[in-house]
């Protein structure tokens, strides 16, 4: 599955909130899915600036071809409208990486 991940970006330090996104989205790979971090932009934000309306709509346009949602621990009002879009367009949301299903293909 191609998976959002969400989380805290701007609360608290913003790199910490990027290394923790991207170790999600490392075990996401070790269980066979695709992630997506919209925490990657940070470093796009750091060339070319851009107002933070303009961020939220390029996340969202993101989660509408993703398959799932996987929200991190934290408090968050971008993540928190993430989740509801998600839950929205009918896309399942973990709060866990233990609750994403192993997307590895078996041996038939």
């Amino acid at each position: 599955m191609r998976i959002y991940v969400a989380g805290p970006f701007s609360k608290g330090n913003q790199m910490q909130n990027v290394h923790t996104a991207i170790g999600a989205a490392d075990m996401l790979v070790v269980k066979g899915h695709t992630p997506f971090i919209p925490h990657l932009t940070a470093f796009w934000s750091l060339v070319y600036s851009h107002p933070d309306d303009f961020w939220y709509a390029y996340d969202l346009e993101w989660l509408k071809v993703c398959d799932a949602l996987l929200r991190l621990p934290g408090p968050s009002v971008g993540a928190d409208n993430e989740v509801e879009q998600a839950k929205a367009q009918g896309k399942p949301v973990y709060y866990s990486l233990a609750d994403v299903p192993d997307g590895r293909k078996r041996d038939a």
